[in-house]
């Protein structure tokens, strides 16, 4: 995490972007986008760059079109990582927003989320944040279904502990969660037969591919795009 790549192509967020709005739940600001009727809610646990990133509330939008309630919170309480700010590298500010706090502050927005009527809650975490998803999945209080794009700072130990259903969608090229490491997982999950899983690594694609793409650069947009089927699928047939 402490290495370039977890920071490289860092998006230009946009306060505005997305087909919704953002409003305060659990506590927390977040972007929200689809029918608040609908019983099915998705959590979108962001990278290290925060909920205001194009991309990532585009994958909302595209969640939320499915049917589900899409909610991305603001973790980092308006201060996301600045890539370009020297006097604060990514081991400085994350000081400041630990995935333990992250993992507390889902809490309350599940809750809120489970008030408002959800019967069925799955979540998705990108780098930073699939670290917080996977402690949510170490129980089956908090979530039906787990997805995580190019983690970080998950270990094979936390893949023991994981409860719910859940779907790895990793890079070829990534220095934070290589292929071996990949493999490590997919071992241990093949042995917890009590709990469905899916690995896959991306080939030709680096560490954030799935949020942090260029638009401009149509492969990149292909390999978002199955990323993005993927994990549509699992919480299509998981968070039900």
């Amino acid at each position: 995490m402490s290495g370039p790549q977890c920071c490289a192509n860092p998006p230009t967020l946009n306060p505005s972007s997305g087909a919704g709005h953002v409003e305060k739940v659990g506590g927390l600001d977040s972007y929200v986008s689809g029918s608040p009727d609908s019983k099915l809610a998705i959590l979108l646990v962001s990278d290290v760059y925060g909920y205001e990133a194009p991309n990532l509330r585009k994958l909302a939008d595209k969640i939320a079109a499915a049917g589900f309630y899409a909610v991305v919170p603001d973790f980092f309480y308006g201060d996301p990582f600045v890539s370009d700010n020297a006097e604060r590298p990514i081991q400085v500010w994350i000081k400041d927003h630990g995935m333990d706090k992250g993992y507390e502050d889902a809490k309350p927005v599940i809750e809120a989320l489970n008030s408002k009527g959800a019967s069925a809650i799955g979540a998705v975490g990108f780098c930073w944040g699939a670290k917080v998803v996977v402690e949510l999945g170490k129980s089956s209080a908090f979530i039906k279904a787990a997805v995580l794009c190019h983690p970080s700072f998950v270990t094979v130990d936390d893949i023991k502990e994981l409860k719910v259903p859940i779907s790895i969608l990793g890079a070829e090229i990534d220095q934070l969660s290589p292929p071996a490491l990949l493999k490590q997982f997919e071992e241990v999950l093949a042995s917890k037969s009590e709990v469905d899983s899916f690995v896959k690594v991306f080939p030709k694609v680096a560490h954030g591919w799935t949020v942090r793409y260029n638009v401009e650069d149509e492969a990149a947009v292909k390999s978002a795009e199955e990323a993005h089927g993927n994990l549509l699928e699992w919480f299509v047939k998981y968070v039900k």
